[in-house]
């Protein structure tokens, strides 16, 4: 017998590798960057110096550290993103939040909305979407990386 709550995480999984999809492709054309990437750049500029440890950024990622150096390596290439060494500890290295980073997830966040926007497009209303919204927070409260709270979306309820 099939719970609803299984049916539902099978919704919510097929929901998400869609969406993934969607909007890796449609940051990859417009801004060169993937939405993991895009991710990384959000939980910087919310993050307290605009920086955070590879662990950190990989425990709010939900991937490895060693991800993480793979996503970091091609954005410290290009500007995006800088290391800064820990003061105390040689063994730690932060990643920072360039200018060149901040301006491009200003841009990133603004595709996002408009994309955002076509996922439910004369599909639900917009309480329906309060109410999702709502019930996803509800469901991921406490969980790191929550970047809804990080870059202070305040979820209607």
């Amino acid at each position: 017998m099939t719970t609803p709550s299984y049916t539902a995480v099978l919704h919510l999984l097929h929901a998400h590798a869609g969406i993934a999809d969607r909007f890796g492709r449609g940051l990859g054309s417009i801004h060169g960057l993937g939405l993991n990437e895009v991710l990384l750049l959000m939980h910087l500029e919310g993050a307290p110096m605009r920086r955070l440890s590879r662990v950190d950024l990989a425990r709010r990622l939900s991937v490895s550290p060693s991800t993480v150096t793979r996503m970091t390596t091609p954005l410290e290439k290009i500007g995006m993103v800088g290391r800064q060494a820990n003061t105390r500890d040689a063994r730690l290295a932060y990643v920072t939040l360039t200018e060149a980073g901040q301006s491009a997830i200003v841009d990133a966040r603004a595709s996002l909305e408009r994309m955002a926007e076509g996922v439910f497009r004369d599909r639900w209303t917009e309480a329906e979407i309060a109410t999702l919204a709502s019930l996803l927070a509800r469901l991921t409260a406490g969980q790191p990386g929550d970047i809804v709270a990080l870059n202070g979306i305040r979820v209607a309820t």
